[in-house]
Order: structure tokens, then sequence, then C-alpha cells
């Protein structure tokens, strides 16, 4: 099977980039170097393609309630206007996906979901819709997503929508608006991947090469460069942000992540009575328990980097016990020293505790410490 196609594969091509094979489609791993893309976004911008994702939409009277229903999150809740994180679970309450939700007017939802879980995100959906008046439409194969994250985003982003500056300045975190943008209306979003300031465009495919030349042009001035999926991931690490398949996948419930916040117990339907959602009596039976694992930040306190699927272990020599595994690992441009995400036992999660991960036979010194490794400066 031949991988998809992002609209904007001859841009990549021309400009140069490594090309690789991400969850069935072929996409920028890098233009020049995976340091100097990490270093633009967090000095300046850079300028991602994200047409991977899957876009689905709900629309209908009672679109937020099939998705009460489908996700743990309270999208009944949400205000026309914002977006919000969830997850979609399976019945014993572990992680099928974790999507992005935007609800650009009262009848109408889209939720945003990985490259790999696409196909089944649209599948759970539209069987956890049945019932409810509300319609699940696939929007992935036409549509574009282009994403500008960095201190300079909103100066880059205004250039290529004359007059909207004030709606772009004026939006908060996780908020969308319809903007005109060289002349089409289209859905952008104050949302990302990287830790820093940034806007995602939701565009058709035909808008998706002169809106990528556009914003090129009038972002490398500031020093907006495109960036791949390799310097999209070292910035989500520091940033503490999880990747599905590394810190979620379905063998791993949101409080194992420690993300029991997106789950939303007190959601209730229209007669005020608790809202039944997917997995709800099992994360219920869940909560306040100690689970068995639990997701760090382990800094470094060498320069070996820890890798996925890496060891961790308490003690030395003979003595070593392996109480974990990392999940997400790399030398971190912005800090100067490895990083890394790891699942371990609960009593060795604690602050200041140091462990090692065995790195290809050695064990490296690293130092259990609180997540995100990495925050923005603000304003």
């Amino acid at each position: 099977m031949s991988a998809a196609t992002s609209p904007l594969l001859e841009e990549h091509v021309a400009l140069g980039a490594t090309l690789t094979d991400f969850a069935g489609w072929q996409m920028p791993l890098r233009y020049t170097s995976d340091i100097a893309e990490h270093q633009a976004v967090r000095q300046a911008a850079g300028l991602f393609d994200l047409s991977h994702m899957g876009e689905i939409a709900v629309v209908g009277p009672q679109a937020a309630r099939a998705l009460d229903h489908a996700l743990v999150g309270n999208l009944s809740a949400l205000a026309v206007g914002r977006a919000r994180y969830s997850m979609l679970c399976q019945p014993d309450g572990a992680v099928i996906d974790d999507v992005v939700v935007y609800r650009p007017a009262a009848e109408q939802l889209l939720v945003v979901a990985n490259a790999s879980n696409a196909a089944v995100v649209l599948a759970e959906l539209t069987e956890r819709a049945t019932g409810f008046h509300a319609q699940v439409i696939d929007m992935s194969l036409e549509t574009a997503l282009l994403a500008v994250q960095g201190p300079r985003a909103l100066e880059i982003v205004s250039l290529v929508a004359p007059g909207q500056h004030a709606v772009l300045a004026e939006m908060p975190y996780y908020a969308s608006a319809t903007v005109r943008v060289l002349g089409h209306d289209v859905l952008v979003s104050r949302t990302g991947y990287t830790g820093e300031d940034g806007f995602e465009l939701y565009v058709p495919n035909a808008l998706a090469a002169p809106l990528w030349r556009a914003l090129l042009e009038a972002g490398t001035p500031l020093g907006l460069v495109p960036a791949g999926l390799a310097a999209r991931d070292s910035l989500r690490l520091e940033a503490g942000m999880p990747l599905y398949g590394n810190e979620l996948d379905r063998t791993t419930t949101p409080f194992e992540a420690g993300l029991g916040r997106v789950v939303k117990f007190d959601k209730t339907d229209d007669d005020g009575a608790p809202l039944d959602f997917v997995g709800r009596a099992a994360l219920e039976s869940r909560k306040g328990a100690q689970p068995a694992r639990v997701l760090v930040g382990l800094q470094g306190l060498g320069r070996r980097a820890a890798r996925s699927g890496y060891p961790v272990v308490r003690g030395s020599g003979a003595d070593a016990v392996v109480v974990g595994t990392v999940t997400s690992g790399a030398p971190s441009p912005t800090l100067g020293h490895p990083v890394a995400l790891a699942y371990v036992t609960p009593e060795v999660s604690a602050e200041g505790t140091e462990l090692g991960v065995d790195v290809r036979g050695r064990a490296e010194p690293f130092r259990v410490v609180r997540y995100p490794f990495y925050r923005r400066p603000q304003d």
C-alpha cells in the first residue's frame, strides 16, 4: 500500500526535505537540521505541514451530546469559538486516541485525531453517535492543516490575513475563529504542539500550496523556517506533551498519564442525571486509586540521551532493579541536557529521586523532575 500524500508534497520536495512514511503518509522529517528547525521555533517561528492529521466533523442538534457520550470530556459545555483537549477511551478506560475538539458553531464540532488513529476514531465516533441527532463526516482527505509556531507567529499570520491582526491578537489560547486569509474564510485556532504561541490553519487542499508559499514569503524575513516532524517531536517533548503510541496507548488510562483532569464525571444529561460515557464505569473505579505506574519527567545528569523503550533502573550493577520504561527521550536543544518521559513505579516517582536509564548496557544517571521541561517566557 502506497503512502498518502499531502497537498504540499511538491513544496516539500522543492525545499529539499527528507521525507518519511509517517502513519501511512509521506511527510517531511526535516529540511535542514533538526536542531536548527527546533531553535527557529523557540526563537522566531516554524512552519509545519500537519495535513496528515484526521479532521472529523460532528454536526446536528445533538452533536455535542454525541461527543459527551463518545469522549471523556464535557463537550456540551464547550463554548462556540473555543477548543478542548479530550480523549476517546475504550470501555476499560484505556486510551484509543487523544484529540482536540473545536466548536465553530453551536451545532458543528470538529474532532482532530492523530494520523495513526484517524480511521479508528472515525469508526468509533460513527458508532457512538448512533441514536443521537448528529452526523459524523470525515473531512480528512479534503482538509490541509498548516501550523505557524513560535514567538513571531502572530506577526507572520497577520501578514497573510490583512485587517485581521486584532482578531488574531485577541484570540485566547485554545480558541478559534473564522478568519479571512488570502481572500478565503478559513478556521484558524490558537493551538499547537510545541510549547510556543502559535496558530493552526485548516484550509481546503487547493489553498494549501498558495498559503504555504505566502507564509514563507511573509515570514522568512522574520526568521520563519519550514520545520519537519523531527523538530516537532523534540519541541513537544520539551513541552511535556504526550505522543500517542509513546505516552498514551490502549493499555494506558488518563490517570496513569497524569491527565485525569480531562475526565469529566460531573457531566449530566438533560434531566440532571449523571451522563454515561464510554469508559465511565472503569475510570470511576480507578478515580483516586494509586496507579501501578506513574508518568514522570527525567533530567539527564550526563550527556547520553534515553530513548523510547529503554529500561529505567534503581541501583547499580548486580543490584540494579528495573522500575520503569522510557516512553520518549532526546537531548534537549533548548536546555542543553537530555530529557525524557518515563513510566515508573510509584515508589520512585517523587521529584528529586535519582535513577538510572539503561543506555545500551550502561546505567546513565537521571533525576526525576517536574515537567514540562520548558515553558515559554510570558509577556
